[in-house]
């Protein structure tokens, strides 16, 4: 009988053990489930959502993405990571808790001071873990980069709670808030003489963006700047508000600060809707109205570049809460003189402005179609005023045309100015002051109102 050779296991060649190939794929296959998720769930399952949604979805999709880490590593290799369900039970616990409770952003903001030490703790115990239990050539490398993510996040975390806390001290509140019926708003006036000026702001502005505009006109009349719920110093109201709303806010606030009409409204961007809205719901108390390039209440919703669900805007609050804006504030760089730039500024970049954006651009189709309520103002003194970027756009230019047309005694200017220059720039801000001005006058006088 001939005797054959022992069978010998086949030895897997230097480096390349069975385990590694597995927990490599299973690494990158985890990391990438819950970046889907974390992306998926805000932008999906919960579009438009409030900002502790959209924060508590993101972290349940990370969670998600740790917690299938460890079950599949344990299952599917012999290098388990187990490790990895700490992290996905601390951002689970976190993500439910937002969810669950919705807090406010008085209470996210507060959360700021603990949060990020926390999470920067987190991850250099990630980090530690992952280097102790993941070998090298196994797919280390791929957790690294979600390691720096953390840290990065924590950091910023940081700088934006400080950030806020260091603007708030800086800002001193100009005016009176007054309770309107469960929240306060924001009033600052000026000058005196009648008829009043009441401005009223476009998406994502506040009352420090009329600080070119508001001192010019009190040196002619009295001149009232607000905020809108949300806006600037003013306190948020209990759920978003259509135009209707933002008017009978403002028609409180007028009478609980003791200022008497007729008005002369006087709104830009979206804030001439506001107007509108407003004139509508209280004729007698409009003197006259001056339009700063307003957006067209005349276009569905379709047709206006921010209308509608806010959709990926939603999610601008949660990033914003990270520091993100304060990375790159030349990007809201205002031409106003200090401190309203800074204060503009720093409104702008917070985690509240991106989610007064996201509230307002959802009311949005609703207050374009309140706006369209008002027919006419008579013979009450009316100017429009376009910008000169929007010369070119037939749509802009004839809506604008036919607000001209809401009064008999009307006229429609075009600016050579930007749409933001209207109030932030010195030549458009002169532009915009001298057509109050003009509207200021010929109601006081009942006299035409001057073609330019």
């Amino acid at each position: 009988m001939t005797a054959t050779a022992p069978t010998v296991a086949a030895v897997p060649a230097a480096g390349r053990g069975p385990h590694r190939g597995p927990v490599r794929r299973i690494i990158a296959a985890s990391l990438l489930t819950g970046a889907v998720l974390a992306a998926g769930l805000p932008l999906i399952v919960f579009a438009g959502a409030p900002e502790a949604a959209i924060t508590g979805s993101a972290l349940l999709g990370f969670a998600a993405g740790w917690a299938l880490l460890a079950v599949l590593s344990a299952r599917m290799t012999d290098q388990p990571q187990q490790w990895a369900l700490v992290p996905a039970a601390a951002l689970g616990a976190a993500g439910l808790a937002l969810l669950v409770l919705a807090p406010d952003d008085r209470v996210l903001t507060a959360a700021g001071w603990a949060w990020p030490p926390l999470l920067l703790t987190l991850a250099a115990w990630t980090l530690f873990r992952t280097r102790r239990t993941v070998a090298a050539g196994s797919g280390r490398w791929l957790l690294y980069p979600v390691v720096a993510v953390m840290a990065a996040a924590a950091v910023g975390g940081a700088v934006e709670t400080v950030g806020l806390a260091a603007d708030q001290r800086a800002s001193a509140m100009p005016g009176q808030l007054y309770d309107v019926g469960g929240h306060r708003l924001h009033l600052h006036c000026t000058g005196s003489g009648t008829p009043s000026v009441v401005l009223q702001s476009g998406l994502g502005e506040s009352s420090a963006n009329w600080a070119r505009i508001a001192p010019a006109v009190a040196g002619v009349t009295r001149v009232c700047a607000y905020d809108r719920a949300g806006q600037g110093w003013s306190e948020d109201a209990p759920s978003e508000q259509d135009g209707l709303q933002a008017a009978a806010d403002l028609h409180t606030l007028l009478d609980r600060a003791g200022e008497h009409g007729p008005y002369v409204l006087v709104g830009h961007s979206i804030g001439g809707d506001h107007a509108m809205v407003y004139a509508s719901r209280h004729p007698e108390q409009v003197a006259g109205m001056v339009l700063l390039d307003a957006t067209s209440p005349y276009l569905s919703a379709a047709g206006s570049p921010h209308a509608g669900p806010p959709g990926a805007i939603a999610v601008l609050p949660s990033v914003a809460r990270l520091g993100v804006g304060r990375l790159l504030p030349t990007s809201f760089w205002s031409a106003l003189p200090e401190p309203a730039a800074a204060r503009v500024q720093a409104f702008t970049t917070s985690p509240r402005g991106w989610r007064n954006v996201r509230d307002e651009s959802a009311t949005m189709p609703a207050l374009l179609d309140q706006a369209r309520a008002l027919t006419t103002l008579g013979s009450a003194p009316l100017a429009v005023l376009t910008a000169a970027g929007h010369e070119g756009d037939p749509d802009r230019v004839a809506a604008h045309d036919r607000m001209a047309t809401l009064s008999t005694n009307s006229s429609h200017r075009t600016a050579d100015a930007t749409h933001a220059g209207l109030l932030d720039e010195e030549h458009g801000a002169d532009l915009s002051t001298r057509a109050i001005d003009d509207v200021v006058h010929a109601a006081r006088a009942g006299s035409p109102l001057p073609p330019n």
